[in-house]
């Protein structure tokens, strides 16, 4: 079945999601995009050949169109959803849900009272190394998590966060963990299960001038049983990719961006993918289109089959819920149980 689409707001991350849809032209038709800025419109349409139209309401009027591309930022989406969810319209919407976990839970109960589906872009879940630390899990070939360790170490020059609302709580709804870290977190706990208390220190340092934190450390305790640390920053120049170890009775796995390493107990490794472009450093979207193209497949493939894709608005609540306890763990100094 080939589907009709339409991409709303482009902004920096409508890139790849354009690439991706010209990629898949045997099963997406993009019928219309539109943003509030006619600039954007005609440079869009310019680069990548898809049709650009002046209204909204041509998209959601448009029979042909059945799912939409969401990618605005995270205060300018509550009405589009609301309005595409009326029309019936699927939505695959850029992270996060929303500015809190109050907004985010009613996006998301919105969508599911429509019986519309609701997807969110953690594309790093899809790339290849991603895909194969997940079978090794499933499959117990790591035994059983005892340890993880998560590593964000990226890099934002002082001209990103000058951007009108960029890491303001208005805007986007924080700093480094809803519009950086959220992609590892996410990942990680699609992998790992719930995180059931936090520690945590957040700060902002004196190389950017901005409203919410570029800095998180804190430790972590699974439902599990296992433990873990973070680390996160757009702090630290000039930018490496952001790395999840996974250590378990029979072997420890590291994610290091696109690469997979796996050092077995029994002397036993393995290496699957290869490193690259990550937008860890000054560039945020240095990275191939290809894991935003699996994503949209995925969820072309979860409207053909009636179900939920894997990256789900219902599954994203958790790492936004897990982002709101390290926040409350940081301003009280104190531990925190995170929601379920």
């Amino acid at each position: 079945m080939r589907h009709g689409v339409a991409m709303i707001g482009l902004g920096m991350a409508c890139a790849p999601h354009a690439r991706s849809l010209l990629a898949l032209a045997e099963r997406v038709r993009c019928h219309a995009v539109w943003s509030p800025s006619e600039e954007r419109r005609a440079g869009f349409a310019q680069r990548h050949r898809l049709p650009a139209v002046t209204d909204v309401a041509q998209i959601l009027d448009d029979e042909r169109i059945g799912a939409v591309l969401l990618i605005t930022p995270p205060n300018a989406r509550r009405e589009l959803v609301e309005a595409l969810a009326a029309r019936g319209k699927h939505i695959l919407m850029e992270k996060p849900v929303e500015r809190t976990t109050a907004a985010a839970t009613e996006l998301v109960e919105r969508c599911e009272a429509a019986g519309v589906r609701l997807g969110i872009v953690f594309q790093h879940r899809f790339r290849e190394a991603s895909v194969a630390l997940r079978a090794r899990v499933q499959s117990g070939a790591l035994g059983e998590i005892h340890s993880v360790q998560v590593n964000v170490p990226w890099w934002r020059e002082q001209g990103y966060y000058d951007e009108p609302g960029r890491g303001t709580y208005a805007r986007d709804g924080g700093g480094v963990l809803i519009s950086q870290a959220i992609h590892t977190l996410d990942l990680m706990l699609s992998l790992t299960g719930p995180v059931s208390e936090v520690a945590a220190v957040a700060a902002t340092s004196a190389v950017h001038a901005m409203e919410s934190e570029d800095f998180v450390g804190a430790g972590l305790r699974f439902a599990s049983g296992a433990h873990g640390a973070l680390m996160a920053t757009t702090a630290l120049y000039p930018g490496s990719s952001e790395s999840l170890t996974l250590a378990g009775s029979r072997g420890t796995a590291t994610l290091d961006a696109g690469a997979l390493r796996v050092q077995y107990r029994d002397g036993r490794s393995e290496t699957v993918g290869e490193s690259g472009g990550t937008g860890g450093g000054a560039d945020p979207m240095a990275f191939p289109h290809h894991w935003h193209q699996r994503l949209i497949e995925d969820f072309l493939d979860a409207l053909d089959e009636g179900r939920d894709p894997l990256s789900s608005g219902r599954s994203a609540l958790a790492v936004h819920r897990l982002i709101d306890a390290l926040l409350q763990s940081a301003r009280g100094r104190r531990h925190v149980t995170v929601a379920q």
